[in-house]
C-alpha cells in the first residue's frame, strides 16, 4: 500500500508534530505534503524521506507571516497531485483536509480542530472591530472552501470529544474519536522531589490563556514556571510579578526536570485534546484545568486533577487554593491514566480502522 502524510505547514513543534512523527514510524516510506516547511523551525521533520511543498515556498515572508497568506492556502492543496497512493491521511486544523484524491485513494483527515480562526475562535482572533470589517471577505470565502473542503476526506478521525462536537457542528459530518499518542516514560513514577512550584507548559499566545494564569498567580503569590515560547512572551513578562519564571524553549531533557518537579500542571486554555496534560500526569503531576474541551477527556476529577468552571482569575485562584488543600494526588492512579494515550494504543486503533476498510474494499 502506497501511503502519504499531509500536514498544514511544518514550521514549528507542538502536538500534531508528533502525531506526524508516529505516522512516520508506522508508514516509513510515506512522503510528506505541505504548504510551506521551515527547516530551521522545523529540525524534527528531516526523518521523512522526502517533503512536497506548495507554490507558498517561493514565496517571500510566508514561512514567519503565514497568518497573511491563509488566503491561498486552498489553491496550495489542490494543487498537489495524490494520484499515485492507495492512502493519504492528513493531518490538520486548517487546510489540510482540502487536498483532492480521485475515488480510488482513501482519504482520512485526523482533524486536530475544524479551523480555529474561521468557527470556534472567530471572536478571539478577531477582537478588533476595524480588522474583523476589513477581513470579511475573505473570511467569507474561506468559510465557504472550508465547508467544501471538509466533504472530501472518506473519513473523519477527532482527536477528542470536544473535535468530535466541533466537526459535527461546522462541518456535518460524522467522526471516530482515536486520542493522539503521548510518549509515557518509565522514570514516571520514581521518588522525585516536589519543589514546590506550579507549572505551565504552553506556546505563548492568546488563545492559550497563560495571560490568565499568570494574574491568578500574581494574586496568589505562589512561585509559577512557565515553559515556552511565543508571540505574548514579552507582554506577559511586563505584567508578571517577581514569582513567575519563564524559562523560555527548554530541551527535552530539562522539561523532563521541570515536570518532575512540578506541584501541579496549570491548564488555563480550553484545548482541543491538550498533550501535555497527559505529559504531566505520566510524570505523576496532577492537573489544574479549565472545565471544557480535551481536558474533560485527559483529566479524571478527583482522581489526576481538579477543574474550576469559569476561565477567570478568581476561579483559577479558587482552584489552586483547594487543589493545595486537599490530599496529595496518587501517583500510580496519575500514571496509569496517561497510559491510557499511549503510543502503542494510538498506532493499533489506526492500522485497526485501516483494516477495516480493506476488510470493506473487498467486499
Amino acid at each position: 500500500m502506497k501511503v502519504a502524510l499531509v500536514y498544514d505547514r511544518v514550521n514549528k513543534w507542538g502536538g500534531a508534530e508528533r502525531v506526524l512523527l508516529t505516522l512516520h514510524e508506522m508508514f516509513p516510506e510515506a512522503p510528506l505534503y505541505t504548504s510551506v516547511y521551515d527547516e530551521r523551525k522545523a529540525s524534527w521533520a528531516k526523518v521523512f524521506p522526502k517533503i512536497y511543498t506548495s507554490f507558498l515556498q517561493k514565496v517571500p515572508f510566508v514561512k514567519s507571516n503565514h497568518e497573511l497568506f491563509g488566503w491561498l492556502m486552498p489553491l496550495a492543496f489542490e494543487t498537489f497531485n495524490f494520484d499515485m497512493y492507495d492512502l493519504v491521511i492528513s493531518v490538520t486544523s486548517e487546510a489540510a483536509k482540502g487536498i483532492i484524491t480521485k475515488p480510488k485513494t482513501r482519504h482520512i483527515c485526523y482533524c486536530l480542530t475544524p479551523t480555529r480562526y474561521l468557527w470556534s475562535h472567530y471572536d478571539l482572533y478577531f477582537k478588533n472591530n476595524f480588522l474583523k470589517f476589513i477581513s470579511k471577505p475573505v473570511i467569507n470565502y474561506l468559510k465557504v472552501w472550508d465547508k467544501i473542503a471538509a466533504s472530501r476526506p472518506d473519513e473523519f478521525i477527532a482527536i477528542s470529544t470536544e473535535v468530535k462536537k466541533r466537526i459535527k457542528k461546522y462541518y456535518d459530518r460524522g467522526s471516530k474519536v482515536i486520542f493522539p499518542p503521548v510518549s509515557t516514560p518509565e522514570v514516571a513514577i520514581a521518588n522525585h522531589s516536589r519543589s514546590g512550584y506550579f507549572l505551565i507548559v504552553s506556546r505563548l499566545v492568546g488563545y492559550k490563556r497563560v495571560d490568565l494564569a499568570v494574574k491568578a498567580f500574581n494574586k496568589l503569590k505562589l512561585p509559577l514556571v512557565v515553559v515556552g515560547t511565543g508571540s505574548q512572551a514579552n507582554n506577559l513578562k511586563l505584567i508578571a510579578g517577581n514569582n513567575i519564571k519563564f524559562t523560555g524553549e527548554v530541551s527535552e531533557e530539562a522539561l523532563i526536570k521541570y515536570y518532575q518537579g512540578a506541584k501541579a500542571l496549570i491548564l488555563p486554555q480550553e484545548e482541543e485534546f491538550g498533550i501535555v496534560s497527559v505529559e504531566a500526569q505520566s510524570f505523576g503531576v496532577p492537573v489544574i484545568a479549565f472545565k471544557k474541551g480535551g481536558a474533560l477527556d485527559s483529566v479524571v476529577e478527583g482522581r489526576t486533577g481538579i477543574f474550576f468552571l469559569k476561565q477567570e482569575v478568581d476561579s483559577l485562584v479558587s482552584a489552586v487554593a483547594q487543589f493545595n488543600q486537599r490530599p496529595v494526588f496518587d501517583r500510580p492512579s496519575l500514571v496509569k491514566n496517561a497510559r491510557r494515550f499511549s503510543k502503542d494504543n494510538f498506532k493499533k486503533t489506526i492500522l485497526n480502522l485501516l483494516n477495516k476498510y480493506s476488510r470493506i474494499q473487498k467486499l
